[in-house]
């Protein structure tokens, strides 16, 4: 019994201790595992801090070039400015000087045989030119071979000079018209066509070969040229009055618009000559630029003082006309700054109520004596004509221009002719339907 009392308790024991073992092993194979894994663990870890801190040096790497191209970047918008600025400089100077070469409009003079009148009418153009001279350029057409022109005008270096050579014979229409009006719109259109077409000019000044220029000659022409440029509606500018005698001007600066092509001194655009030029007539050409039918309901801008004056009594069947009208005119004499003048009065939206506006407060003179009437009334005048033959009477009277072309009489803005009269005064003769086409209709 003991016997198997003691075996039994040594079986328990070797169980136990095989139990032992067996747990130990188990512990020891848990703990390296455990150590394994911590290793790796650790490894990992020290793996991820190498890695963050290579990271973290990448960042500060990166961080130092985006500062270098911060930096980088500053300074190339810098000298991006100063480079934009140069250029913008280098441009306006570069465009002033291209706008300097860029012609405002060229000026023709128009010539056929009188040598003496052609050399005074080209001094009085280049004393004046010589300043504005890249702006101006000066051409001498010459009708004709007549020797002492052409001499004449190769005198000058500073124009070129244009021949129009003419053989076709000249038919005219009607029996005992002068042939000269044929050659003269021959002429004007040859010199025309060569201006803009083959010297490639945007505008033309043309002069004749009797005629002076004032002072502000050329300023005047370069504002006009901004308001063709604005306005279509106005078809030509002129430097002449009609009525521009010493006794019916005053004011010069002022300017106005009119119905009627004045003419002598005058501009015109390469648009406007694209028109004419294919219709222009074969004589009496300043007549048919005068008919309502070329106009298309287009004006032209005149000055009150003229700013050219002809001198060409000689040569002319105008012996009496020359001494009433021509001889009489007032060159003006004062150096306007046109250039700091608004002249957006004459727009034709704004001039019908501008003119109008003086129209309407001038006081209404009516009967007979209205030249004395007028003389006798401190301020602006208006006279009323119902037709014609009564404005004839009226103008007559006066000793302004009588004569009409197509239904307009000259000078007049929707049939009011306005002028000066011994003073300051304005006189304004007004027409049966002007104060409704200037609509003050009832003033």
């Amino acid at each position: 019994m003991a016997n198997m009392v003691l075996c039994d308790y040594r079986f328990l024991l070797v169980v136990a201790a095989v139990a032992f073992i067996y747990i130990q092993m188990r512990l020891f194979a848990t703990q390296t595992e455990y150590a394994d894994r911590l290793a790796a663990a650790v490894e990992e870890e020290n793996h991820c801090t190498t890695q963050m801190r290579l990271l973290i040096d990448q960042i500060s790497m990166q961080q130092g070039r985006i500062v270098v191209l911060e930096e980088e970047r500053k300074r190339r918008e810098q000298e991006c400015a100063q480079l934009k600025d140069l250029v913008e400089e280098l441009e306006r100077k570069g465009l002033q000087r291209l706008t300097d070469k860029v012609p405002v409009a060229a000026v023709v003079i128009m010539a056929c045989n009188r040598a003496d009148y052609l050399e005074r009418t080209i001094n009085s153009v280049l004393k004046y030119q010589r300043s504005v001279a890249l702006k101006y350029p000066v051409f001498v057409s010459q009708d004709g071979t007549h020797p002492d022109v052409r001499s004449k005008a190769l005198s000058y270096d500073q124009l070129t000079y244009m021949q129009h050579l003419d053989s076709e014979p000249v038919e005219t229409e009607r029996p005992g018209e002068m042939v000269a009006y044929y050659k003269i719109a021959r002429h004007y259109k040859w010199a025309l066509d060569e201006l803009f077409y083959k010297h490639n000019l945007s505008r033309v000044i043309i002069l004749e070969d009797d005629m002076e220029i004032a002072p502000d000659f050329f300023d005047y022409f370069e504002a006009a040229a901004a308001l063709l440029d604005k306005d279509k509606t106005i078809m030509a500018v002129s430097s002449w009055n009609d009525n521009g005698q010493k006794q019916f001007v005053h004011d010069p600066y002022a300017l106005y618009r009119s119905n009627f092509f004045p003419g002598l001194g005058w501009m015109l655009t390469r648009s406007i000559w694209d028109e004419l030029s294919p219709k222009w007539p074969k004589a009496y050409w300043d007549d048919w630029l005068r008919l309502k039918e070329n106009h298309k309901g287009r004006q032209f801008i005149r000055p009150e003082v003229c700013r050219t004056y002809n001198f060409g009594e000689h040569g002319s069947s105008m012996g009496q006309f020359f001494k009433q009208y021509l001889e009489p005119i007032k060159l003006n004499d004062v150096q306007v700054d046109w250039k700091s003048m608004d002249l957006s009065y004459l727009m034709e939206e704004k001039f019908t109520k501008h003119f109008g506006g003086m129209v309407k407060k001038a006081k209404p003179v009516r009967g007979t004596d209205v030249v004395l009437k007028a003389y006798n009334i401190d301020g602006d005048v208006r006279i009323q004509y119902e037709d014609q033959p009564e404005f004839e009477r009226i103008a007559s009277q006066f000793g302004i221009f009588e004569e009409w072309k197509d239904g307009i009489p000259r000078t007049a803005y929707k049939g009011v002719v306005v002028f000066r009269y011994q003073t300051s005064r304005r006189v304004f003769l007004v027409g049966p339907d002007s104060l409704k086409q200037l609509g003050i209709e009832g003033a």
